[in-house]
């Protein structure tokens, strides 16, 4: 059996630096690189054989993990915040990074986070892009309303961004001169280009031959929509990584964290280590989620009585999250069992 060579990588925009060791510890190489395809290349060749590799996730790992894959017996992605953990020291640079995950891959330290395929890391980059539209386009509907009470117009809130009132409202109104009614145009302009351009990202998802069975399979839950169900998919990705729905909820960002120490127990507001796509998306939904569903309505009002509306909203968005996992695990549809009751 051939020995295994192990990498810490510290990766960065433009410099990655590298540590290699051998199963004892003892450094083979190290140095740093420019973070360009061609120089990977270029290093992989004088590496020993065979090697694993490990590194920090970062908004930079994703296309070295795609590039390093096929040529690394093993590869691995670091969760940043419990590295930082591990790693604290007082002498901090780049050289010493790449040692610390060295270390750790080499002694099955590494705390490792889930990496999804790069299918779906594609397609999730086409849905935080739309999510990234829509709260430009909610900014400059903003906007619009704030431009017209600077100029005290009046105006029918719940009208203003149809096209025809709007219309209407420039042509009539004798408070809005010229150079308003441009800059109105133009905001009115801005938001109808991003609506279609949020619509057209949107059906592309949906078309997609990977995601239409699943997606049309999470919308047979009541309140579950497209971009629910989207979001679901691309952001979890594979459902089986997580073992319980209490390990979803977490990622999910819908419970708090807990702080205990001896028989002090203190749970925090919604702790801030969670996936905030998903946590948007799931808490939008479970606001109009009783519209939609009986069972969840009265799971709503059982909730509020105990405390108030919020608590009330991320009850429905736990059993939200249950009903997802039980569809995407199941690979069916989803049916309420309806329970009869005998009278003796």
């Amino acid at each position: 059996m051939e020995p295994m060579y192990y990498i810490g990588l510290d990766v960065h925009k433009r410099k990655i630096s590298y540590c290699v060791k051998d199963s004892g510890g003892k450094v083979h190489a190290e140095g740093s690189l420019a973070a360009r395809r061609l120089d990977l290349d270029r290093w992989m060749k004088t590496l020993p054989q065979p090697w694993s590799a490990a590194m920090e996730a970062t908004m930079f790992t994703g296309w070295i993990y795609d590039h390093l894959k096929p040529h690394a017996a093993a590869l691995k992605v670091a969760h940043p915040l419990m590295l930082r953990a591990i790693a604290a020291a007082k002498k901090k640079n780049d050289r010493i990074d790449a040692s610390k995950i060295c270390d750790c891959l080499r002694c099955d330290f590494l705390p490792e986070c889930y990496m999804a395929p790069t299918a779906i890391r594609e397609r999730r980059r086409t849905l935080r892009y739309r999510n990234l539209l829509v709260r430009q386009m909610v900014q400059m509907k903003n906007k619009i309303g704030m431009l017209l009470m600077e100029a005290g117009v009046s105006y029918n809130k719940q009208r203003l961004h149809k096209a025809g009132y709007f219309r209407e409202l420039l042509a009539s109104n004798p408070d809005i001169d010229a150079g308003l009614g441009s800059l109105l145009r133009l905001c009115r302009e801005t938001v109808v280009r991003l609506q279609k351009t949020e619509s057209a990202l949107v059906r592309s998802l949906e078309r997609d031959s990977s995601l239409t069975d699943r997606v049309e399979r999470l919308m047979t839950i009541p309140a579950v929509g497209p971009i629910t169900a989207l979001t679901w998919a691309l952001e979890v990705g594979d459902v089986q990584r997580f073992s319980s729905i209490k390990k979803a909820i977490s990622y999910c960002g819908l419970c708090g964290a807990e702080k205990s120490s001896g028989n002090t127990v203190q749970r925090t507001p919604l702790s801030k280590q969670r996936n905030k796509h998903l946590q948007t998306t799931l808490i939008e939904a479970a606001k109009m989620a009783p519209r939609n569903s009986a069972e969840l309505a009265m799971l709503y009002d059982k909730e509020k009585q105990k405390g108030n509306a919020n608590r009330a909203t991320l009850a429905v968005a736990r059993k939200l999250v249950a009903y997802l996992m039980a569809v995407d695990r199941g690979h069916r549809n989803f049916h309420v069992v309806e329970t009869s009751t005998i009278a003796a």
